[in-house]
């Protein structure tokens, strides 16, 4: 594939920039598939959703217009007018069915205005701008009052916002931190400029194929972020690789043809296990049958595919067309340090030094410090996405915020679905009148009255409960269990021929995590396994395999720690711009775990290759992991930390799980390249000297150009 694309670069190139508006011009007339509330549905909540919405007796989408005082007391009369107001213009709506009588709160500080929309509530959060329009106008008929909406709709409204104005700050954040640390690493203009551009096209071909996949795998909201996040990392890293290694052969005298085939043969197979690698471990999410992972996984296995056939094939065409141009123009005193520096590197050699002449004690130590950062990880406290998560730079969540100040009451509402006959109805209807009835001594509900629902077909009924305890905490998941266990059996479950199911956001939180419980074996067996097939058949080790998955695991470990003591803790708050929960989002982990040993292979193939090189050229164990990790320890370096960059830059967004996600990601890649790759690999291949290559020595028959032989 390299020598054609060498050979023949103005067709591989023209090919390539085809590939890449194709994508964007079909996916975009394709359009993305967005995952509504009922695809991320799971289990017996899922299902109550589903056919609640399939029969057209789903709860509508409210929204709520609080007015109140910017300072002092409430105005009364102003605010009823300014109600009045709203409630005029919302009512002119097409997508507005109705609008209550506004309430004050019990402070009298408080006007609450609500309203019912009309059509599908999956679909409200498209359809909600022209009611926040309203009620911006009659804001600026009325500068002395605070008029403002929240709702389920202008929240998602809100993020989606959110997430688009975050991407773009750290898209023009990101792109200059990663030019300079090119320019760091190459010290030449366009020799920095390749990975980046080719890491862009890349990116933007990615998103118009993840446009196509979405109408098999609708996308949850953050799939964007996943692909921005995946795009650049993996793009400019594998580019990177390439780029260092065809420049390294150059500089040996090799033309730029000769270059590029030890390049694509050496590093070039190296992108191409390590992109299978992560490809793998994401399509362990799978197993889980979960909208949001599928969905992340769906776009990182795009944008690492594409970022993978890239850099195999647009690039070699790329740097056999600008050839010695690549080093050109200059940056002073960066290219003499970069690329005209003679003799052997005296850093790496130097940190390289405790785990080569004691290997014994600077493994043990370093496992041991690994291992007790890794110790909190075991009280992480996962919980299900919350309004506690939701960023207050979203409008609508301050607004949700004194609306809930004002206006205190049931804080979570169960859903209960009842499927009968339909001569049976009266008897579904009346089974839950009595279990409204039955829930109003309860201390586990609000007493509130309750409305039953009835589809036009009379077959569902639903009726909402409400606790008056947060989502989160034990006794709403105690609701959700006594319904299901007793309360239901006893009321809709005596009805012939019926199906009952209770959802709601405690039963969707409880069911997410029994899903997690139960699939968690399943994911780690698949990518565990799956790795260490890949491993032993690219090395032709088992040793090796069986090392490659216990030095990741003990980074993925050591990576959860660092985040259950950044985001279970306070003392992050400041630096990173957030209010700790207490918790951790409950798909993070999990998601993390996929991410980071498929990324953690990047390092593990291109530094493992290296050492396999030198070893197949007859060096000894030591001295075969000194020469084979001081030749490659800069460029994984470089790589190591644009990723850091990167992932930091979606640590600083603003919605908890890109925040989680993007620390999560900086800390693992921060350990893996430092910790693991420095100090805890060489000792370990060194204490372990020729049965690192078990069941067979690498063959020495098999001369690599530019191994070490040629020095």
């Amino acid at each position: 594939m390299a020598r054609w694309s060498a050979v023949h670069p103005w067709r591989a190139i023209g090919m390539w920039l085809a590939f890449v508006v194709a994508c964007v011009v079909i996916g975009g007339a394709a359009g993305t598939d967005k995952a509504t509330l009922i695809d991320q549905g799971t289990g017996e909540s899922g299902r109550a959703a589903a056919v609640a919405h399939a029969h057209g007796v789903a709860e509508p989408a409210g929204e709520n217009v609080l007015i109140s005082a910017r300072q002092g007391a409430l105005d009364q009369a102003r605010a009823a007018q300014a109600a009045g107001e709203v409630a005029q213009r919302m009512r002119k709506l097409p997508d507005v069915a109705a609008v209550g009588q506004p309430s004050p709160s019990p402070k009298g500080d408080a006007i609450l205005l609500p309203i019912t929309m009309r059509g599908d509530p999956e679909t409200a959060k498209e359809r909600v701008e022209p009611l926040l329009a309203q009620t911006a106008e009659v804001q600026r008929a009325h500068p002395g009052l605070r008029i403002e909406q929240a709702g389920d709709a202008s929240i998602q409204h809100g993020m989606g916002e959110l997430i688009v104005e975050d991407l773009l700050k750290a898209d023009l954040i990101g792109l200059p931190i990663t030019l300079v640390i090119l320019l760091v690493a190459f010290g030449a203009v366009i020799a920095a400029g390749v990975p980046l551009l080719l890491a862009i096209t890349a990116v933007v071909g990615a998103v118009g194929l993840t446009a196509l996949v979405s109408h098999l795998v609708p996308m949850y909201d953050s799939a964007t972020s996943m692909t921005m996040l995946m795009g650049l990392a993996v793009g400019v890293d594998y580019s990177l690789f390439y780029l260092r290694r065809e420049r390294e052969e150059r500089a040996r005298g090799r033309d730029h043809l000769a270059a590029i085939e030890i390049a694509a043969a050496t590093s070039g197979h190296a992108v191409v296990v390590s992109a299978v690698a992560v490809i793998v471990s994401m399509a362990g999410l799978f197993l889980t049958g979960h909208v949001i992972f599928t969905s992340l996984a769906s776009a990182a296995i795009v944008v690492v595919a594409v970022s993978m056939l890239g850099s195999v094939t647009v690039l070699p065409a790329v740097l056999a067309k600008l050839g010695p141009r690549v080093d050109r123009p200059r940056v002073p005193l960066v290219w003499r340090l970069t690329a005209t520096r003679q003799g052997p590197p005296r850093l790496w050699p130097a940190l390289l030094r405790p785990a080569l002449r004691r290997p014994a004690a600077t493994l043990l130590v370093s496992v041991l410090g690994l291992g007790a950062l890794a110790l909190p990880a075991l009280g992480m406290d996962l919980r299900s996405t919350t309004t506690d998560e939701l960023s207050r730079a979203i409008p609508a969540m301050r607004t949700y915020d004194r609306l809930t100040a004002s206006f205190p009451g049931e804080s979570t509402s169960h859903l209960v679905v009842v499927r009968a006959p339909a001569e049976r109805a009266g008897e579904a209807r009346q089974a839950l009148r009595g279990l409204a009835a039955m829930t109003r001594d309860d201390r586990l509900f609000a007493p509130v009255t309750t409305q039953v629902r009835q589809s036009a077909d009379r077959r569902v009924h639903t009726l909402v409960l409400a606790s008056p305890y947060d989502v989160g905490s034990d006794q709403a998941q105690d609701a959700v269990r006594r319904l299901r266990a007793e309360l239901l059996p006893a009321t809709a479950g005596r009805v012939a021929g019926a199906e009952h199911w209770t959802g709601g956001e405690a039963a969707d939180s409880h069911d997410f995590g029994k899903r997690l419980e139960e699939r968690l074996p399943l994911v780690i067996g698949f990518v565990l396994l799956l790795t260490f097939v890949m491993m032993a058949a690219m090395f032709r080790s088992v040793v090796v395999a069986l090392t490659a998955i216990a030095v990741n695991l003990l980074s993925v470990g050591a990576a959860f720690g660092a985040l259950v003591l950044v985001f279970q803790h306070t003392w992050a708050e400041g630096p990173l711009g957030f209010t700790s929960t207490g918790h951790i989002i409950a798909w993070i982990p999990l998601f993390l775990f996929a991410v980071l040993f498929g990324l953690s292979m990047d390092y593990h193939v291109f530094l493992v290759s290296r050492i396999r090189e030198a070893a197949a050229a007859g060096l000894p164990t030591r001295q075969a992991v000194a020469d084979g990790i001081t030749r490659s320890a800069g460029v994984v370096t470089g790589a190591a930390v644009i990723m850091i960059s990167v992932f930091a830059l979606f640590g600083a967004m603003r919605l908890m799980d890109m925040k989680q996600m993007g620390i999560g990601l900086a800390v693992a890649v921060l350990i893996d390249a430092v910790v693991i790759r420095i100090v805890v690999l060489p000792a370990l291949m060194t204490l372990l000297g020729p049965a690192n290559w078990w069941p067979g020595l690498p063959a020495p028959r098999r001369h690599v150009p530019g191994s070490p032989r040629d020095k």
